[in-house]
């Protein structure tokens, strides 16, 4: 009897380099990780519609804690696609989403808006720290979130991975300054009209380094 483990059966996502990882669109992969913050804003900023639309969420109370809820199971849902589609579980946004699955619920039940406020600073800052650890143990992990767009040498993924753990630092430190001296309303804009255009303004950064340890593609490699 054949007792050695299935070595093509695992939950987890395989290693960026590994031949029998499963890819999905880059697109879709983005609008999985973004869409559930999108719906959390949304929902705040219309929340007194969205009570008189759908009566229960009205019960939860302000706008923030119908966000809340709607957050929650938006990350499920976009969990449970990623899963669908690859037959694995996302690293990354699954440890972030347990930690939404959390506080979400601690701010629902305690009705204590603060729960969901700190919920960024422990994402990024536990982000920072796994990126920026994982280098000490010679893991550049930042290839499970963008190995799907881009193929970068080793040294590239390395550096490419300290400065995205410095950024993740950043982003903790900013979105503590900005829960604790500004409204929930003032916060909750700037989750999606800070954070995104810094993101995109430090991914846009980030495109020399990418260029200069971009690996050819596979069949360009082919026909060298």
């Amino acid at each position: 009897m054949n007792t050695q483990p299935d070595n093509d059966e695992t939950i987890f996502e395989r290693d960026p380099g590994d031949p029998k990882r499963k890819h999905i669109n880059p697109m879709l992969k983005l609008a999985l990780e973004l869409g559930p913050l999108l719906v959390f804003f949304f929902a705040n900023f219309r929340g007194e519609w969205i009570g008189e639309k759908i009566p229960f969420l009205a019960q939860l109370g302000e706008p923030i804690f119908i966000g809340t809820a709607c957050f929650m199971v938006a990350t499920a849902i976009a969990l449970t696609i990623s899963w669908v589609l690859t037959r694995t579980i996302p690293i990354m946004p699954v440890l972030s989403g347990a930690i939404v699955l959390v506080f979400g619920a601690l701010t629902l039940w305690l009705h204590d808006e603060t729960f969901i406020k700190l919920k960024p600073t422990i994402i990024n800052t536990m982000f920072g720290v796994i990126l920026l650890g994982g280098l000490a143990f010679g893991k550049s992990f930042l290839g499970y979130v963008f190995d799907s767009a881009f193929r970068l040498d080793a040294e590239g993924w390395r550096k490419l991975t300290f400065r995205w753990g410095l950024f993740f630092l950043f982003m903790a430190v900013l979105n503590e300054f900005m829960w604790r001296n500004f409204s929930t309303d003032t916060w909750v804009a700037f989750k999606v009209w800070g954070n995104m255009p810094l993101s995109i303004l430090f991914m846009a950064a980030q495109m020399p380094l990418m260029m200069r340890h971009a690996l050819p593609e596979e069949g360009e490699a082919e026909k060298k």
